[in-house]
């Protein structure tokens, strides 16, 4: 169980560094939208380079930004029943829609989202929008978004199983909150 749980801290570990760099991006998007915007009506320039910069930019946020917000424990769940069991209970619904719903489901798009990248790359697709920016970088973006998210699962999974055979886990973020909506 140590050395699942160290691979947990890796795979924690990457997608906190992940997390950082998205939340850099959006402060970053933030900037180049505005720069753009600017431009755009001050000099009557525009580039649709810098367009697609902000749209991959959000793509990388949403997609990589899955996994951190997993770590975290603040994705959206339908808590008519989660909110009044125990905590035993609540890793139980976790683990249980960990391996049937998370991680199957992230892999199966991972690998239905591999070939919609390889077209891409093999052809070298560029954006059919003057100045526009090459395609199969963004598209790298899928498959890899969906393979963190159940590396990520796997690692939540990891430390949930370890806490419920008492062993002792640090960064089980398994704290739940009702939302206030």
């Amino acid at each position: 169980m140590r050395l699942l749980l160290s691979f947990s801290a890796l795979i924690d570990a990457m997608n906190e560094k992940i997390g950082l760099v998205c939340n850099w991006l959006v402060l970053l998007a933030c900037v180049v939208s505005a720069g753009n915007s600017m431009v755009r009506y001050a000099y009557d320039q525009s580039s649709n380079a810098w367009l697609e910069v902000q749209w991959y930019m959000f793509a990388v946020i949403v997609m990589f930004g899955a996994a951190y917000t997993l770590r975290k424990n603040e994705h959206v769940r339908v808590d008519i029943f989660y909110m009044t069991l125990s905590r035993r209970g609540q890793l139980w619904i976790d683990i249980l829609g960990t391996l049937v719903f998370l991680i199957p489901t992230c892999t199966i798009l991972a690998w239905l989202s591999w070939p919609f990248f390889m077209q891409s790359y093999n052809v070298l697709e560029h954006s059919s929008n003057a100045g526009g920016l090459l395609r199969w970088p963004i598209k790298l973006v899928l498959p890899l978004g969906f393979a963190l998210v159940a590396l990520q699962g796997l690692s939540e999974l990891i430390k949930r199983v370890a806490f419920l055979n008492d062993y002792a886990v640090d960064s089980l973020e398994a704290h739940y909150e009702r939302p206030t909506q």
